[in-house]
């Protein structure tokens, strides 16, 4: 019998960190497109890192565990609270589901980041990567 050599794998949930069996997924994925946007922003401004610490209000070495995306002590409200510093509009929205949820099923929320383009800001500033995943 023949076997393949084509590698296994498993398609992708949408979010790499529920992928990874990352505790609180969602958290991290809006934690890490929050440091997205804030990084972008600081880039451009053209900012050093230190004049970006005094801007946001913490040391050098922050900034940079920011831009790396070592998140692990940033909360996602100071990471919202960056964005404010930079000029930027944060907008939190609670709503019901868009679609009923399956009766038996964990009644959990979603979190999503989106970021939305300013008229005045420059393309490279607040522009997503791509689709804002959708988490469930």
């Amino acid at each position: 019998m023949a076997t393949s050599n084509k590698p296994a794998f498993v398609r992708s949930s949408g979010n790499v960190f529920q992928d990874l069996r990352v505790k609180e997924p969602a958290e991290a994925l809006a934690k890490s497109e929050l440091a997205a946007l804030i990084t972008r922003a600081l880039r451009a401004r053209r900012l050093t890192q230190t004049a970006a610490a005094k801007l946001l209000g913490v040391d050098q070495p922050k900034v940079s565990e920011l831009m790396r995306g070592r998140l692990t002590r940033f909360s996602t409200e100071r990471l919202m609270t960056f964005l404010t510093r930079l000029g930027r509009d944060v907008e939190i929205v609670v709503r019901e589901p868009r679609e009923p949820r399956s009766a038996g099923t964990t009644a959990r929320g979603r979190i999503h980041v989106r970021a939305s383009r300013s008229r005045d800001a420059p393309s490279d500033v607040a522009r997503p990567s791509g689709p804002a995943d959708v988490i469930t």
